[in-house]
């Protein structure tokens, strides 16, 4: 039987298990043999991390061509307008590549959002706004890259759900192990 775990990475960790500098892993905090991740977050991101044994899941999960929606919180620096959020729904240009488009919208602050440590730089005269942003394909650092291409910088990013699966229900640093099936 496949083996599918979610974890919720907290700030400051690398998503793989061998050592890297001074930084925890996931052999900090999974301790299971024979599952890797479908998947990354960079080490200044937050949220749900999928591991899994089996291949043909974790190539479904992670290939853009099955359009797995990956939904994402983030806190930005100023207050987006419209045309902005225009530029992230139409597909945004970044240097090396169209990004394609995702939904984006302004939204509350999460209200099962937990403490970062540390705490996210805030400048007392510029405003920080919360996105919900559901994107269907994954490239390295692509949401921070997008939200300062239309002109908000990220400072807190955090990965709710991929497809069916969420981040509810685990503190940072926590991980379950759910029945392995395949996205719908």
């Amino acid at each position: 039987m496949s083996k599918l775990l979610l974890l919720n990475k907290p700030y400051g960790m690398i998503c793989q298990f061998s050592p890297s500098g001074h930084h925890p892993t996931l052999k900090d905090f999974v301790p299971v043999a024979g599952v890797y991740p479908a998947g990354r977050l960079d080490t200044d991101s937050e949220g749900l991390v999928i591991l899994t044994d089996d291949g043909a899941l974790q190539h479904r999960i992670t290939d853009p061509r099955h359009k797995l929606p990956k939904t994402y919180f983030v806190e930005v620096e100023g207050t987006p307008e419209e045309a902005a959020l225009a530029l992230l729904r139409a597909g945004i240009q970044l240097p090396d590549y169209r990004a394609r488009p995702a939904e984006a919208s302004v939204c509350p602050q999460p209200v099962w959002l937990w403490p970062r440590t540390p705490p996210v730089r805030i400048r007392r005269h510029i405003p920080t706004t919360w996105l919900k942003l559901i994107l269907r394909e994954g490239r390295n650092r692509q949401v921070r890259r997008m939200t300062a291409a239309a002109g908000y910088p990220t400072l807190r990013l955090i990965r709710h759900a991929i497809g069916p699966w969420t981040v509810d229900g685990l503190a940072p640093g926590q991980w379950r192990e759910i029945p392995a099936e395949p996205p719908q």
